[in-house]
């Protein structure tokens, strides 16, 4: 059982990062988080996928004063994710006119959900950026939807201040992700041997 939930965890941040690297060929407009590691890069030096691993490693460290537990999917998700971005963008050229561009925004986002919902149904630990989430929701007391946003309103103001790609790929993002997670979950998520508790499934990666 581990070893499928491990494979299962590996292709889903790998195709979670291939649909980044489609959400940015398009330009678009990228998901909060991205439009800060779009801002990101260029004053810090980096790739964009090497900002995403940066970002990804800062956002862990905050994990310690929050009392939150990383697994081996957390720290998987710092090293492969960004990567992959990395590696892919050189084969895929950018798209010419618009129809091409929303073919591959709409790809990315479909693809996006679809990894999310691998990558999380295998249980082996959250995302850096859902753990800081889930832990400064338990710390507080506040309700995941009002911390979610604060983090995703803050993330993607600094990006777009600091010339990170807002547009109607964002809004699109944020109005679908979520349904395509929901459906793509369920089907990916495993049950343990022991017929225990499945994984929680965090709101987003």
């Amino acid at each position: 059982m581990i070893t499928r939930r491990l494979i299962q965890l590996s292709w889903g941040l790998v195709l979670y990062g291939f649909s980044m690297a489609l959400m940015l060929r398009a330009n678009l407009g990228l998901d909060p988080w991205d439009v800060l590691h779009q801002g990101l890069a260029p004053r810090l030096g980096l790739s964009f996928g090497m900002t995403v691993n940066l970002v990804g490693l800062v956002v862990l460290l905050l994990w310690i004063p929050l009392r939150q537990r990383p697994g081996i999917g957390t720290v998987l998700n710092i090293i492969v994710i960004g990567t992959v971005v990395d590696l892919s963008l050189p084969f895929l050229p950018a798209p010419a006119g618009y129809p091409w561009r929303f073919a591959f925004l709409i790809a990315g986002i479909v693809l996006n959900g679809i990894a999310g919902g691998a990558y999380i149904g295998a249980g082996l630990g959250a995302g850096p950026r859902d753990g800081l989430m889930t832990g400064l929701a338990r710390r507080t007391g506040w309700p995941i939807k009002l911390v979610r946003t604060a983090i995703e309103l803050s993330v993607l103001a600094t990006g777009w201040l600091m010339g990170g790609t807002v547009g109607v790929g964002t809004v699109l993002y944020a109005l679908t992700i979520g349904w395509v997670v929901h459906y793509a979950l369920p089907f990916f998520t495993l049950l343990y041997k022991d017929n225990g508790p499945q994984p929680a499934a965090p709101a987003q990666l």
